[in-house]
């Protein structure tokens, strides 16, 4: 269904593109929540996102990877975010904003989203592809460009100081 849905859009078929964004927004927004804070910069990161996929979709090589595809636009979006509030970064993601705290995400998220904050900032996106989004170790890889075995060991790192947090 959706590989049909991919290559409709890449033929220039727009509610096919559209129907391809609906399946895929809670999944890009998790991501997209998992670098920025602020809902605002949440939007204008997917929107800009959505803007450079439609524009770019024939670009696609193999429509299997759209999923990773635009996983990785929406990082490069939320990196660029980042760059222009630098100042900003060091403390949000730590000092929520009370309408962060009440955001939209269910209770589940917010627990996985806190157990996320524990993490440091290079390994976050990794938990959250892989645990969160459900790809395999090789699609984190492609899609952050970092080498399998970089992954792997962040994830174990990264594991080991969550059981530490729970657990103690």
């Amino acid at each position: 269904m959706e590989l049909l849905l991919v290559k409709k859009a890449q033929k220039g078929d727009t509610d096919a593109f559209v129907e391809l964004m609906e399946m895929h927004k809670m999944a890009l927004y998790k991501v997209a929540k998992s670098y920025l804070k602020s809902e605002e910069d949440i939007a204008d990161a997917m929107q800009d996102t959505i803007l450079s996929a439609y524009e770019h979709i024939g670009e696609l090589k193999k429509s299997a990877y759209f999923k990773t595809w635009i996983t990785r636009i929406l990082m490069n979006h939320c990196n660029d975010v980042l760059r222009q509030q630098r100042h900003f970064v060091k403390a949000g993601w730590e000092e929520e904003r009370e309408e962060d705290k009440q955001g939209s995400a269910p209770s589940g998220d917010r627990e996985f989203y806190e157990l996320l904050s524990e993490l440091s900032e290079d390994v976050r996106p990794i938990f959250l592809l892989h645990y969160g989004e459900g790809f395999s170790i090789k699609e984190v890889a492609q899609i952050l460009d970092m080498n399998e075995n970089t992954v792997k060991s962040k994830l174990m790192r990264g594991r080991k100081k969550l059981k530490t947090a729970l657990c103690c």
